[in-house]
């Protein structure tokens, strides 16, 4: 039997604290799409808070309006893998047999915001494994425009976190930080750790990176931060003394904890820039009067740009120890259930990764 044809295990989500893994059939790939033998899948942030709260974003209960999917679905934003089958033919730069990373999000290369390069944008986008089915399974079938080849020299559990190190990249260059700004970031898990990468990779910068003293701090250092500073009653002084009496050029907001965005504005400069990447669980309160008389810009981030995002965060990571840093562990499927539910209370403080091909 052909390795695309058949049945395939796979993490399958019904609601809130429900995924199963379920025996389905491959799904067949059609032009512009190939058809890849998943090697290794992740989870984050938003796979943990729809197992916890969900349904949220996850098209469970209604027809998501853009991609039409309802009702249980195939889990993984984050996956890598051997393309098996092309079934439109050759594709630049891509072929069977190839290990690629996906971006995950399909944008539709039509509308306003595709044609000006913002295809995270897009009017069309939909994400594999958000709202069609994703990659924690043994294969996917994927639109061949989110796919890159991987380095040889990138090995397979650092490519494992291309996805999520895109969206750090894309993050990062939309704080437009340049050599020599003070940059403050708050948050030094997963998310905050990919920005940072991001930030060293694009500008000579003063990074001085806040969280909760422990492992999450002391990787911030190993990976470049210029500082670390722990979450204390003196923490707000540390800071000052840092960014000096004019305040930081860029804060960067990765927690989502509830303040931070006031705190944020009230360390940042006069004609700084404020990055909120974090999302609160409820409206927030800030002080528009300093925001408008400081003429701060506040800008916002969501996913990444494959076309520019996807191969940089491959080369990062074949250069640097950052896949090390960050991968806990490799399970099987088996272990998806049991792994959310860790994520979702905050046991994970890295990045665990699934390989469907093991059989236990």
């Amino acid at each position: 039997m052909p390795a695309h044809t058949g049945t395939m295990r796979a993490a399958v989500y019904h609601g809130r604290g429900d995924v199963r893994i379920e025996t389905l059939p491959v799904p067949i790939a059609v032009e512009g799409q190939a058809l890849v033998k998943v090697l290794r899948s992740g989870i984050c942030g938003t796979d943990a808070t729809e197992y916890k709260a969900g349904p949220i974003m996850f098209p469970i209960d209604a027809p998501h309006p853009k991609s039409g999917h309802q009702g249980p679905l195939i889990i993984g934003h984050e996956f890598v893998g051997e393309i098996v089958d092309l079934p439109g033919g050759p594709v630049e730069g891509l072929a069977v047999g190839d290990h690629v990373a996906s971006g995950a999000g399909v944008a539709c290369g039509e509308c306003q915001r595709c044609r000006q390069g913002r295809t995270n944008l897009c009017e069309r986008y939909v994400t594999h494994g958000l709202n069609i089915d994703g990659g924690l399974a043994e294969y996917v079938a994927v639109a061949t425009s989110t796919l890159v080849r991987i380095p040889d020299d990138c090995a397979l559990d650092a490519a494992g976190v291309a996805q999520p190190l895109a969206v750090g990249l894309h993050a990062a260059r939309r704080a437009q930080v340049v050599d020599g700004d003070r940059v403050v970031l708050f948050g030094a898990g997963a998310i905050g750790t990919f920005i940072l990468a991001g930030l060293i990779s694009l500008a000579d910068a003063d990074i001085t990176v806040v969280d909760f003293a422990g492992e999450r701090l002391d990787r911030a250092l190993r990976l470049g931060a210029t500082r670390v500073v722990p979450v204390d009653d003196q923490l707000q002084d540390a800071l000052r003394a840092i960014v000096g009496p004019t305040g930081a050029d860029v804060v960067i907001e990765a927690t989502g904890a509830p303040g931070q965005l006031d705190v944020a504005l009230r360390l940042v400069r006069q004609g700084g820039t404020i990055l909120e990447v974090g999302l609160p669980s409820k409206p927030q309160e800030l002080d528009v009067h300093k925001l408008v008389l400081s003429e701060v810009t506040i800008a916002t981030t969501v996913a990444h740009v494959c076309g520019d995002d996807l191969v940089p965060s491959l080369e990062i990571l074949a250069r640097t120890d950052l896949g090390d840093e960050l991968v806990e562990a490799v399970f099987g499927l088996d272990e998806v259930p049991t792994q959310l539910a860790r994520l979702a209370a905050g046991e994970i403080r890295g990045k665990v990764l699934f390989d469907p091909t093991r059989t236990a």
